[in-house]
């Protein structure tokens, strides 16, 4: 996807939403001089192609749920760029934690909490999240029956939401549950954002496989006859794909053949309507 790029006062603008996207909030509130800037990238970057974790809220079926971004808030209330997420060696023990960078906050890791829609939801103490503890078992501040936040609501996978966990995994362990990685990007705290798709909940994407959309090199190979790419990629094969008439022949999906088609009932049209008009002209109404 290329970005769109502005001069003048719109290019400023631009060049600060990219120093934005890079540095996050490792400035602590004070722009870098441009000597900062590259002396960052030139120390950031590399850690981020390398040791990028993915961090996704998935169900006990496998489905990603939800793929955490940088503003997808944590149970502290805190959203996900405000949590330490490069790292310069891959921690060896899992889970892997992600505490809050917020002064004074007691958030030791990363933890998802859904939404219904846009409203918070509520532990089965009627009480709502940021009612409860950031630590330990996460019980209820404005109660005692509470043991814990423990929620009824039901995500759009059919699953409650106690049953899912907050997955932070490396690039070669999400590759080895054949999900998808994306490409490396120089950005803050991307979590399991790989593309557009991502935003959308895991019920809703339509790829199943988890691998994402085939590389161009697929779009680009020269076609055998068979159906359009979208088939070929998702569908069974086209030599078993079948016309529902007689002589079941094989459907053909190329773009010309289309195109021809549709050409053939346009011009249809046009000859009916013509018709219509000379009869309309010869026997005009009283």
């Amino acid at each position: 996807m290329e970005r769109l790029h502005f001069q003048g006062a719109a290019g400023a603008v631009d060049e600060y939403l990219e120093y934005r996207r890079i540095v996050g909030e490792d400035d602590g509130g004070k722009l870098f001089s441009p000597e900062e800037y590259e002396a960052y990238k030139k120390t950031v970057l590399p850690i981020r192609a390398q040791n990028r974790l993915f961090v996704s809220w998935r169900s006990p079926t496998g489905i990603d749920c939800k793929l955490v971004g940088p503003e997808t808030p944590c149970f502290c209330t805190h959203r996900y760029k405000q949590h330490k997420t490069d790292f310069k060696e891959l921690p060896k023990d899992r889970p892997i934690q992600l505490p809050c960078k917020v002064s004074k906050c007691p958030c030791k890791s990363y933890h998802y909490v859904p939404l219904n829609g846009t409203q918070p939801i509520r532990c089965r103490c009627k009480h709502f999240a940021d009612d409860h503890n950031v630590t330990g078992s996460y019980n209820c501040t404005k109660c005692s029956n509470c043991a814990g936040f423990h929620s009824s609501f039901t995500c759009g996978c059919s699953q409650p939401a106690y049953t899912h966990d907050t997955v932070v995994e490396t690039k070669e362990e999400r590759q080895a549950l054949g999900k998808p990685v994306g490409k490396d990007v120089p950005y803050a705290a991307m979590g399991g954002l790989t593309g557009f798709s991502s935003l959308a909940e895991g019920y809703m994407r339509l790829d199943e496989s988890g691998v994402g959309a085939p590389n161009r090199r697929f779009f680009e190979s020269p076609e055998d006859g068979g159906s359009h790419p979208f088939m070929r990629a998702y569908g069974p094969p086209s030599s078993n794909i079948k016309e529902l008439s007689p002589g079941n022949k094989q459907v053909s999906g190329s773009e010309e053949q289309d195109m021809a088609f549709f050409e053939r009932r346009y011009q249809e049209r046009l000859q009916k309507e013509k018709e219509q008009k000379r009869r309309s002209s010869k026997h005009p109404s009283t």
